[in-house]
């Protein structure tokens, strides 16, 4: 039971109860709770090991605090902004957006989920019908409430999209609550 991952599905988890009649006497170790945070992370964004091990390993090349700048770096995925902006539910769901092209970045397709967006970026809908009867009307409004800071979204007055990247995004807010300290110590064995 990994937790709330918002960007997998807006149900929230059950808590399970146990019976009075059974005690569970387990102690958890360092490593597992590493490593649930770890699989947390990459769950939530949808990534393979392999993925989530390049992000720390380039952030730990970067200047800053390794956990922060890898979040960061997850943070400003473009399949994880079009999550963030509202266009889609999810976070498979954008993925799935940018993969089928329906989605521009600064006026070109760009077909790359895991594409860096960049401050000053701008996101739009691709201008066809499919596309924009795949993201719908009600999308600005639904997700007007919950835009993190670093991100924007406008309705232009042809009733088009637009999600711009105001700058870089900073720790508070990211939208997993998640302990990066703990992901940067369990790949520290593996570097």
């Amino acid at each position: 039971s990994l937790g709330n991952s918002p960007g997998l599905t807006n149900k929230t988890p059950k808590s399970k109860k146990i019976g009075s009649d059974q005690s569970i006497s387990r102690k958890i170790s360092q490593y597992c709770i590493r490593l649930e945070a770890k699989q947390k992370l990459r769950f939530n964004h949808g990534l393979t090991e392999r993925q989530l091990l390049k992000y720390v390993r380039t952030a730990r090349r970067a200047s800053g605090s390794t956990g922060q700048v890898s979040l960061q770096l997850l943070e400003m995925r473009l399949d994880n902004i079009i999550f963030r902006l509202g266009i889609s539910p999810t976070i498979p769901g954008a993925r799935q957006l940018v993969n089928h092209r329906h989605i521009l970045v600064n006026d070109r397709i760009v077909d790359i989920p895991s594409y860096h967006c960049k401050a000053n970026d701008v996101i739009t809908v691709r201008d066809q019908n499919n596309s924009r009867n795949l993201i719908g009307k009600d999308v600005g409004s639904s997700a007007e409430g919950r835009i993190p800071n670093h991100l924007s979204l406008s309705l232009s007055e042809d009733d088009k999209l637009k999600g711009f990247v105001n700058r870089m995004i900073d720790r508070e807010s990211i939208g997993l609550k998640v302990n990066e300290l703990l992901i940067v110590e369990y790949y520290s064995r593996q570097a």
